[in-house]
């Protein structure tokens, strides 16, 4: 079995996996489901970015498109109008800053990495638009995130089914990344997709079993940050989930996660900090 990836080539930018990473949160959308409309303009989305990097995030993960439950899909166009004149100022002010950008349409991607992104985060997998891994992999360096959605936004959460989740998932991601190794693709981060076509307990039940996806020797991906298979089960809503973010975060670590996306970046870096003091002890 080969050892697991320890670095991303990110457009030549090297990054180590050696340890557990933070990927920032950053929607300049309206309507997502947490922070919708708070960065819609370049001054305020420059601030968030710079204060998730001072917290200690390695990554910025940057989405034109709601992907919430129920959502529609976006424009290219208008996804592009809003990425990039940002993009642009994030290069200007934070040079040094790994970008990855959340779409769904290869024309975003592949004018993004023209733009000087570094990573491409695709909740479809590559499903939706049937030229985003040719887009990809076409440019040389760009990881990709290989994440599981059953569905799409609109339709997601339309009673989804499995026969074991986690099992389900797994030879999904079997199957996509043999086909990205023979496609060309060398860096690849798988994410599970909690809360894209999965029920409150199916997600728990994915949670639990979180390590299996540690056989593929991927990196693994997980984004829980303040999402509703939290807030619904405790009855409260997401302004209120950091707490059991940060909980459920340290158990994913546990189960071999290496990147947290999250809202928060402070809070889920310091529990790496703590996660690998346990370890170290």
């Amino acid at each position: 079995m080969l050892n697991p990836h320890k670095t991303l080539n990110c457009a030549g930018n090297l990054l180590s996996l050696e340890e557990p990473i933070v990927m920032g949160i950053l929607n300049l959308t309206a309507d997502s489901f947490f922070d919708g409309g708070q960065y819609l303009a370049i001054p305020q989305a420059l601030k968030q970015v710079e204060k998730m990097l001072d917290e200690g995030a390695s990554i910025i993960d940057i989405g034109a498109m709601s992907s919430r439950p129920g959502a529609k899909l976006s424009e290219p166009k208008d996804e592009l109008d809003k990425l990039i004149p940002l993009i642009m100022q994030i290069h200007k002010q934070f040079p040094q800053a790994i970008l990855s950008i959340d779409t769904i349409h290869s024309s975003v991607a592949d004018e993004m990495i023209k733009s000087g992104a570094h990573i491409i985060n695709d909740i479809s997998g590559g499903n939706f638009d049937k030229q985003m891994l040719h887009t990809v992999c076409n440019h040389k360096n760009i990881p990709f995130i290989l994440m599981h959605m059953q569905g799409l936004p609109h339709s997601m959460q339309q009673n989804p089914q499995y026969e074991n989740v986690a099992l389900d998932i797994l030879d999904y991601f079997i199957q996509k990344t043999v086909k990205l190794v023979e496609m060309g693709f060398k860096d690849v981060i798988i994410d599970p997709g909690f809360g894209f076509g999965k029920t409150l307990d199916q997600n728990y039940k994915l949670l639990k079993s979180l390590h299996v996806f540690k056989m593929l020797d991927w990196p693994i991906l997980v984004g829980i940050s303040r999402k509703s298979m939290l807030y619904k089960l405790l009855a409260i809503d997401a302004e209120e989930a950091l707490p059991a973010t940060a909980m459920v975060n340290l158990y994913a670590l546990q189960q071999g996660a290496k990147i947290l996306r999250v809202h928060d970046v402070k809070e889920a870096a310091q529990g790496i900090k703590i996660w690998e003091k346990i370890n170290q002890s």
